[in-house]
């Protein structure tokens, strides 16, 4: 299908301030952004073994947020021929007309270079380097490179999501250990169980522009069994940090049942799918997000208890 961007509107000049500040919000996916504070400020919570320094906290996330934010942009700036075609992305800011694309590239390299340079001078270089590091990933190996040529994109682009983890430990230590490995593939297992309900709900979407998500590529009852294969693996992997990290009660409960939660809905998914039911695959994605929240939300908890 030859895509183009005729349904993209060009930007129009004097838009009211508030207006434009928020469309250049929009290109940082602010909801990602959610998700980097629920795994990044825990982990420095688990790396410190108690309360870190507050100062640094704030400095390692407003430089992951806005490292976050520069890979969005540049990745709304690639995808926005597909974007223009996609219901679930078609009110981007670069398919409306917004911002423009020369607008958009202009800042999410501004967001780069500042979110480096920021990491590197308030937390340590080590951190700066693994910043700049999830940008080159999510944008060049993900968006350029995956994304539009096989099924397992999301598998090895999702790479560039757990790069916070070891932002937030290396800011607290100034290296890396075993505990912050298990924490990066924790979020890479849990990645595809994640992403891969939201791709068969847009599976139309996906059709549409090409782009071959395991979602949109394979039945429902296929990609169910996969979703329950990484859930499994998911929640096996937060259970080698117990005995890694020497984790307590609290964290060890919440690994268990969130975990076996977790499993039960990808069952559930899978299930459904066989029977010919409705899959109802936004459950899952749904449930993947509360699953993480609530694990990390324990990594928090358990280093500030004395049992």
């Amino acid at each position: 299908m030859d895509i183009t961007t005729t349904g993209i509107e060009a930007p129009t000049a004097r838009r009211p301030l508030g207006r434009t500040v928020r469309a250049y919000v929009a290109l940082t996916k602010p909801r990602v952004l959610e998700l980097l504070l629920v795994t990044t400020v825990p982990v420095m919570i688990l790396a410190a073994n108690g309360l870190p320094d507050l100062w640094l906290v704030l400095a390692t996330v407003v430089g992951g947020s806005l490292s976050a934010g520069s890979a969005a942009a540049f990745n709304m700036y690639l995808d926005r021929d597909i974007d223009a075609h996609m219901q679930r992305t078609e009110n981007r800011p670069l398919v409306t007309g917004e911002v423009s694309p020369r607008g958009a590239l202009v800042f999410a390299w501004t967001l780069a270079v500042v979110s480096t340079l920021w990491l590197w001078l308030t937390t340590n270089p080590l951190a700066a380097a693994l910043s700049a590091g999830a940008i080159f990933f999510y944008v060049v190996i993900y968006t350029l490179l995956l994304k539009r040529r096989t099924e397992q994109n999301i598998v090895w682009g999702g790479i560039a999501g757990c790069f916070p983890v070891l932002i937030g430990w290396s800011a607290v230590t100034g290296s890396l250990s075993w505990s912050a490995a298990i924490l990066f593939v924790l979020v890479f297992l849990w990645t595809p169980p994640h992403y891969w309900p939201l791709s068969m709900k847009y599976k139309s979407d996906y059709d549409e522009v090409e782009v071959p998500m395991l979602g949109s590529t394979r039945s429902g009852a296929q990609v169910g069994l996969q979703v329950i294969l990484y859930a499994w693996a998911t929640v096996a992997c937060s259970l080698l940090l117990i005995p890694v990290a020497g984790m307590g009660l609290v964290y060890s409960v919440a690994a268990f049942v969130f975990g076996g939660w977790f499993i039960y809905e990808s069952h559930r998914l899978y299930s459904r799918a066989v029977r010919g039911g409705e899959p109802r695959p936004m459950r899952v994605f749904h449930a993947s997000i509360t699953y993480l929240t609530l694990l990390f939300v324990a990594i928090a908890i358990d280093p500030l208890l004395p049992f």
